[in-house]
C-alpha cells in the first residue's frame, strides 16, 4: 500500500473520531468523552486514538478546533456577505458579538478549552476568528465611527466577549440575566464609536483629530498615490496623533 493511500486512511479515520467525540460532547457533555466510547462508535481500536491524538487531552482540543474551525468559517462567510452586501458596519460587528456569545453558551466546554490561555496561543482557528474580528472593526475604522486605534478595539471586544460568556455560564441557565450581553455590548461601543451623527457633541480639538486619524490611518494602505516608505511615514504620523505612538 502506497504512503499517499496509508496517509488517506489515517486522515479518514482521524475524521471519524473526531467527529464522534464532538457528537458525544455536544449531545452528553465532555464526562461521554472517553477513549473507548469514542473508539468504540468510530469502529476504531483505543490504542487508534493514542496513536493519532497523544491521548484524551489531545483529542478534546482536536474536536474543539474542529468545532471553532467550523464556527469561523460561517462567520468568515457572514463577513464577506457584509462587505459585498455594504451591510452597516456597527451592525455587522453586533451579529458577530451575539454569534459568538451564542456559540460560547451552546458549547461550554469547547469554549473553555479554546480561550484556555495556554491551547488559544496555539490555536489556527481561534487566530482566525480574531482575524475576523479584526476585518469587522476595520470596516467600522474605515467608515470614519472608530475613535481608539484598531488593535486596541479588537482587544477590548474580544475581552469583553470572554468575560460576558464566562460570567452567563457560571449561572444556572435560568438564572441568567438575558440582557447582560446586549448591555456589555452597548458599553463597549460606547468605549470604541464615535458618536453618531445625528448624536455628535462638541469634541475638543485633540479627540477630534484623533478620531480623523484612526479613520485615515484605515485607509492608508490602500492609497496607491504614495510610495511604500510614503505609507509607512504617513501611518506613523497618524499613529501619533490618535494616540498610537509609533506602532
Amino acid at each position: 500500500m502506497s504512503e499517499s493511500v496509508q496517509a488517506a486512511g489515517r486522515d479518514e479515520v482521524r475524521s471519524r473520531i473526531v467527529d464522534v467525540a464532538s457528537q458525544l460532547l455536544r449531545d452528553q457533555g465532555p464526562e461521554a468523552v472517553t477513549t473507548r466510547r469514542v473508539a468504540e462508535a468510530a469502529g476504531a481500536q483505543p490504542p487508534t486514538i493514542y496513536r493519532l491524538f497523544g491521548d484524551k487531552d489531545g483529542l478534546m482540543q482536536a474536536v474543539a478546533e474542529q468545532v471553532m474551525a467550523d464556527h469561523v468559517a460561517a462567520k468568515a462567510e457572514v463577513v464577506r456577505a457584509a462587505s459585498a452586501t455594504a451591510v452597516d458596519p456597527i451592525e455587522d460587528l453586533r451579529i458577530g458579538w451575539d454569534t459568538q456569545i451564542d456559540f460560547g453558551l451552546a458549547n461550554p466546554a469547547i469554549f473553555r478549552l479554546l480561550n484556555d490561555p495556554n491551547h488559544a496561543l496555539d490555536s489556527p482557528a481561534a487566530r482566525t476568528g480574531r482575524e475576523i474580528l479584526r476585518a469587522r472593526v476595520h470596516r467600522v475604522a474605515t467608515h470614519g465611527r472608530l475613535r481608539v486605534r484598531e488593535d486596541h478595539a479588537v482587544d477590548l471586544i474580544h475581552a469583553a466577549g470572554i468575560g460576558t460568556v464566562q460570567v452567563l455560564l457560571a449561572m444556572p441557565p435560568e438564572q441568567r440575566d438575558q440582557d447582560l450581553a446586549a448591555s456589555m455590548f452597548a458599553a463597549v461601543l460606547g468605549q470604541v464609536l464615535t458618536p453618531a451623527p445625528e448624536d455628535a457633541v462638541a469634541v475638543s480639538d485633540d479627540a477630534a483629530a484623533a478620531a480623523a486619524a484612526v479613520t485615515l490611518r484605515a485607509v492608508v494602505p490602500a492609497l496607491s498615490a504614495f510610495s511604500d516608505g510614503e505609507r509607512l511615514l504617513l501611518g506613523e504620523w497618524l499613529g501619533r496623533i490618535s494616540g498610537d505612538g509609533a506602532r
